[in-house]
């Protein structure tokens, strides 16, 4: 049994889960905060928050709708951990013609552009992707010289990163920028496995990734998929913390599609309890992360 309790977060809408994919996508402000309350009364204790045009269904950055979202989890719940992502903003689709000009699809920002809402909001906690890799047909794009202006305005906002790690280099970049001072050791770090061309989801991945970590780092793991419960079981037992919800995975069981987030939630939580662990509350969380209360 672990010393420390399990955090469980929540990832509830994501950026690339389609609702056609899933009738019971959260679409709206008032869905999305539903379903972090909903998954938080499931066992969660942080929900992890992407926001949605609400007339079209597709992922938006809208500061207006990251600060509705916030309104009303905070009407109700006050503890619930609350990490809103920095990922959008980073895709780029090449042009047939010319590799140089983005074709349509392509998200590419400024740095600063995606953190915005992090400096606005101040949230508990976001994400931080320091990843440069092949997504589908795409490209993902974080050079380290745009990860170090979004980490000062991140540290600026007195947030805390979650340094989201898809592969060894990314990991390696963070264990730098943490030397240089540009990030905060020992971190707050997610292991994402089973996205193609990053990670694999397999024990022995995630025995690697994790012996990279400084002593006394926070972290997690959470599989893309079919992958999503065996992590759950594979991170609690190399001792980490664990994710789940339709951002990941949108099955409870092969060709079962989930009712809710918190349906996820609850089958990571019976899990974690059936090795023997023991759920951390919100407020437990904060402590374990060192989060104000």
């Amino acid at each position: 049994m672990h010393a420390r309790k399990t955090i469980i977060t929540c990832a509830v809408t994501g950026n690339l889960t389609k609702p056609e994919q899933h009738p019971g996508l959260p679409i709206t402000p008032a869905q999305i905060a539903t379903a972090a309350l909903e998954a938080a009364q499931a066992g969660a204790a942080v929900a992890h928050i992407h926001v949605r045009d609400p007339a079209t269904g597709r992922p938006s950055m809208d500061i207006e709708l990251y600060r509705e979202v916030i309104r009303l989890i905070r009407a109700v719940d006050q503890e619930l951990v609350i990490n809103l992502t920095t990922g959008p903003g980073g895709r780029f689709i090449p042009s047939d013609d010319d590799p140089r000009v983005a074709a349509p699809g392509t998200t590419l920002l400024a740095p600063e552009k995606r953190v915005e809402h992090i400096a606005e909001l101040r949230p508990d906690i976001c994400s931080l992707d320091l990843n440069t890799m092949n997504s589908g047909g795409d490209v993902v794009i974080n050079t380290p010289k745009n990860v170090r202006k979004m980490a000062h305005v991140i540290r600026e906002a007195g947030v805390k990163p979650e340094l989201e790690i898809f592969d060894s280099g990314d990991l390696h970049l963070a264990l730098d920028l943490i030397k240089e001072g540009v990030l905060d050791g020992p971190g707050l770090w997610t292991f994402v496995m089973g996205v193609k061309y990053g990670f694999a989801a397999t024990p022995e991945t995630l025995q690697y990734a994790r012996n990279f970590l400084p002593h006394g780092a926070a972290w997690s793991a959470f599989g893309i998929g079919r992958a999503e419960f065996p992590i759950v079981a594979q991170a609690w037992l190399a001792g980490g913390h664990v994710r789940v919800g339709l951002e990941d995975n949108i099955y409870l069981s092969k060709g079962v599609l989930a009712e809710s987030n918190a349906e996820l939630v609850a089958r990571a939580r019976d899990i974690v309890l059936s090795l023997g662990g023991e759920i951390a509350t919100a407020a437990q969380a904060r402590e374990q992360l060192g989060l104000k209360q």
